[in-house]
Parts: structure tokens; C-alpha cells; sequence
């Protein structure tokens, strides 16, 4: 059992509308809002509208046209537009992409130098503006961690902005609100749940207690996902997508466990800054791979146990075909969603002109991955890229 901290500031109100909460929520803050958002859908959805009317009596300026994977230059741009006017808080409508790049916004406005300093320097990180969450999607959990995830599209780098002052001051989970999400997006926001958990699970040393959690959040989104891409409009299946979504990132997962470098985020992320491709699709390629170059004699039970507690796997007595069925139910999990098989499925012009540059940046920037479940090297990192191509 290792030594953990766990900070989960974040107010959460969840079920149907619960946005009508939201008033309430940011009385104490101050006048001048923010509202962030990406495209069109939150204003087709109708939820911009019904925002825009519970704040009508703040002073509100809009920002929207936030990209998935955002850049930097949003940033920029967030950060001017709260100077200009003073802005008191944040509220970041849409999922996991506006929010991130509220977040670095949030830690930027009081900081006088370059925004990516504070990507590459959390200790740099001070005062952050205070951030309201209305999430339209299931997926990163950033609605209830303390990290955002930032592109910077001239050195092709993807990386984490974190600190504890950037957990949203509160999170409003309608699954009303996910009912019009795609059935791609849909899929790769499990996947993206998914991938979170794994990275937390297949560790060296778990227990018990956080075992139990990765394994019912597993099943939730393998029971359920199929069941919202079936029927967009099925409340208890997104609703509970909702709920496996915030734990994602949150610490609760990795209390106790051994640490984890988090290798498939690490590639999906040096293939989406190079390529823009959406990160959860990319995670379905990447994980199946990473599965197959982790296992061995000495990691066949972990994945074994978690074919038996996930997909109701029947057990034999050659744990290393049994954790071969779990690959490949993972594999078919994804298939089944709809999810590509490839990166070059995802984007056409993937190819391996790049793979060596992303292995390097790896090395360079990520936590080592010689501390993964099975310890990873640049060669590795390599064979992953290409079996996923």
C-alpha cells in the first residue's frame, strides 16, 4: 500500500436540470462572466440560451469557437478577452475541450509571462480565476480534476496543464444534455473513460478497495455505452456514463496503488498534437497494442481478472489465455461502439514519418515510461505506433 493525497474540492449537482442550480452556485463570485463554448451544438441544444437567461443578471460576454484538442491560441485569446473585461469567473458550457481551455485560461489571466510557461512549470501556477462546469458529454472527467490537456500546434506538443487551484469550483451533469452527442463521440468518450481507468488499474500493486472501483467503472461503461449509441435519448445510460466520467482523473482510482506513468495517453497524445485526431479514438487503437506488448507470463493475471470481473470471462486453468480473451474483448468492445481499428482509419495521412520524433518527446517530456505495468522504451513506444498503424 503506498501513500496517497487526495484533494476533491469540486461541488457536483447531477440529474435533470440541474443547471437551474447554477445561479445559486456562482452568487458569491463576482459580476462579469465568461461564457465559453465550442460550436454550435450548445446553442442548438438550447443550453447557451437557458444559461445566458439564469445569469441575466450578470454582466456576460461570450467566447466561443473552442476546438477539440484546444490550442493555444484559444488560450491567447481567453486570456485577453477576461483582461479586457475584468472578468470574475468562468463558465465553460460543452464537454471536456472548452473546459480544458477554460482551465489554462483561468491560470493564465493573472500570469504576466507566456501561457505555455505554466504547461511546462506548474509551480508557476498562482491565483486562477474560479471555474462553473456544464458538461454536455461524458468523457475526460476534467469536471472534477485539477488538469486540462493543451495543444501547442507549431512544436506539436499535447500536454498537461495541473494544479490543484484549476478543479472547477462546481460541475452541472445533466445527461439531458448528452442526448444529441454523435455516436462516434459518444464511443470515444467511453473510450477515453475507459483508457483513464486502465492507466490506474494495470499497475504492479493495487488493493482491494480501488480494484473494486476500476472494475465497476469498467462494467458501467461497457454495459452502458452500447446502450446510449442504441438510444441517444437513454437518461439512465448517459446519466450513468456521467457518473463513471467525473472519477476518472480525480485520484480516487490510484489511491494506495503503485504509481503510473500513464503510457497509452502518453503515445495518444503525441498522435492527436501531430494529426488533431479525437483523443478518444485514438486511445481505442493505442490501448489493444499496449495490452498485447504488456503481456507476459508475469502479467497475465491482472489482465486475466480483468476479462473475468469486466466481460464475465470464463476462467480457466491457463491464465494466459484467458488474458488473451480479454484483449481481444477489448478489441471488439471498440469494434462494436464503432470506434476505428487503426490510426490510419482515424486519419489517412497517419503514417510513420513522425513516430520517431513522438517516441523522443516522450521521453523527454512524459513521466518515464520504464515505470509503466511493463516497462517501455523508445523501441517500444515504436513497436506500439507501428502495430497501431
Amino acid at each position: 500500500m503506498f501513500p496517497f493525497s487526495l484533494y476533491l474540492p469540486t461541488r457536483i449537482y447531477a440529474g435533470r436540470d440541474c443547471v437551474e442550480q447554477l445561479p445559486d452556485a456562482v452568487k458569491n463570485y463576482g459580476q462579469n462572466v465568461l461564457i465559453a463554448y465550442g460550436g454550435g451544438s450548445v446553442a442548438r441544444s438550447g443550453l447557451l440560451d437557458r444559461v445566458k437567461n439564469l445569469l441575466c443578471g450578470f454582466n456576460l460576454i461570450e467566447f466561443s469557437g473552442i476546438t477539440p484538442n484546444p490550442k493555444l491560441a484559444a488560450v491567447r485569446a481567453g486570456v485577453k478577452i477576461c483582461r479586457e473585461n475584468k472578468i470574475d469567473f468562468i463558465v465553460s458550457l460543452g464537454g471536456s475541450s472548452a473546459l480544458d481551455c477554460c482551465k489554462h485560461i483561468a491560470a493564465a489571466v493573472a500570469y504576466e509571462g507566456e501561457p505555455w510557461d505554466l504547461v511546462t512549470d506548474s509551480a508557476k501556477i498562482g491565483e486562477c480565476l474560479p471555474i462553473f462546469a456544464v458538461m454536455t458529454m461524458a468523457a475526460t472527467g476534467s469536471e472534477y480534476d485539477g488538469y486540462g490537456v493543451i495543444t501547442r500546434e507549431d512544436t506539436h506538443e499535447k500536454l498537461e496543464i495541473m494544479s490543484e487551484n484549476l478543479f472547477p469550483a462546481a460541475a452541472f451533469l445533466d445527461p439531458c444534455y448528452t442526448f444529441s452527442v454523435p455516436a462516434f463521440q459518444t464511443a470515444s468518450g467511453a473510450a477515453d473513460i475507459i483508457s483513464h481507468v486502465f492507466e490506474q488499474y494495470f499497475v504492479a500493486k493495487g488493493n482491494i478497495l480501488t480494484d473494486g472501483f476500476c472494475e465497476a467503472m469498467l462494467r458501467t461503461v461497457v454495459n452502458c455505452t452500447p446502450a446510449a449509441i442504441r438510444e441517444p435519448d437513454n437518461y439512465d445510460a448517459r446519466y450513468q456514463l456521467m457518473m463513471a466520467s467525473i472519477f476518472g482523473c480525480c485520484g480516487l482510482l490510484s489511491m494506495a496503488r503503485t504509481p503510473s506513468p500513464w503510457p497509452c495517453h502518453a503515445i495518444e497524445h503525441e498522435v492527436s498534437a501531430w494529426y488533431d485526431v479525437t483523443h478518444g479514438a485514438g486511445l481505442a487503437v493505442i490501448i489493444p497494442r499496449w495490452m498485447r506488448y504488456s503481456l507476459n507470463r508475469d502479467t497475465a493475471r491482472r489482465f486475466a481478472r480483468y476479462g473475468y470481473n469486466v466481460f464475465s470471462i470464463e476462467k480457466t486453468e491457463d491464465p494466459y489465455a484467458d488474458a488473451m480473451k480479454a484483449i481481444d474483448a477489448t478489441a471488439e468492445f471498440f469494434r462494436q461502439i464503432g470506434l476505428p481499428d487503426r490510426l490510419s482509419d482515424l486519419n489517412s495521412a497517419i503514417t510513420d514519418e513522425h513516430f520517431k520524433e513522438m517516441a523522443l518527446h516522450i521521453e523527454k517530456s512524459w513521466s518515464d515510461l520504464k515505470n509503466s505495468f511493463v516497462p517501455i522504451d523508445e523501441d517500444g513506444i515504436l513497436t506500439i505506433l507501428k502495430e497501431s498503424l
